[in-house]
């Protein structure tokens, strides 16, 4: 009989995604390093991914526009993370506020950063092996969903023939990530933890309890 590991599991999650219509890609690829770099260790948003999606979606706003939209949401105006995941959430759901010239007046408009009218007008993307440096430490999460270029699910599996890898252990791993990446939580609509038998989701500020 085959032993079930946790690359296993990541590997069954992963396929589950992209038969829902995700694209793949592996960290590793687009890291620094990588073949097809997107991003810098330090950088949690896959920027040139979330700048095509703004401007797909938001053609009638200018483009010096849709990169102060981008400025605001990769700029942390609290050292407090719940406080930037709530700006960040405002910013998801009631759209970005930027003023532009129109003429001979300046007015005031919404960059939209997701489509939620027509969602296969968004890009929808699931990547392991996302090595993430901050604070002096280097941390890899198990998966993470991408909308647009913005990491907004993280989910932490465990390998179901460990005895000591349990939910709590998972939902523990998420808890540390918190504290010396919070960079990536900044973003995150929901956490997801699993052993490879029963799952549970919850939000950044969820204690254990709240996890359904």
């Amino acid at each position: 009989m085959a032993i079930l590991s946790e690359d296993h599991i990541e590997q069954i999650v992963i396929q589950e995604f992209i038969d829902l219509g995700y694209s793949y890609v592996n960290g590793a690829d687009i890291s620094p390093d990588g073949a097809a770099q997107e991003r810098e260790y330090d950088e949690v948003v896959l920027k040139h991914r979330l700048r095509a999606a703004i401007a797909k979606q938001n053609p009638t706003v200018p483009a010096d526009a849709q990169e102060d939209a981008i400025k605001k949401l990769l700029r942390s105006d609290s050292p407090n993370l719940f406080q930037n995941n709530y700006t960040i959430h405002k910013y998801l759901t009631e759209g970005v506020d930027v003023e532009y010239r129109k003429g001979d007046r300046i007015v005031g408009d919404k960059v939209w950063l997701i489509d939620y009218q027509n969602p296969t007008n968004n890009e929808f993307l699931v990547v392991n092996q996302f090595t993430i440096i901050e604070n002096q430490a280097n941390k890899r999460p198990d998966v993470i969903l991408f909308v647009n270029g913005l990491p907004l699910v993280v989910i932490e599996l465990k390998n179901p023939a460990d005895e000591n890898a349990t939910l709590g252990t998972a939902f523990s791993q998420l808890q540390t990530y918190k504290q010396v990446i919070p960079s990536l939580f900044t973003y995150n609509g929901l956490l997801v933890i699993s052993d490879g038998l029963e799952a549970k989701a919850g939000t950044i500020s969820a204690g254990m309890s709240r996890f359904m």
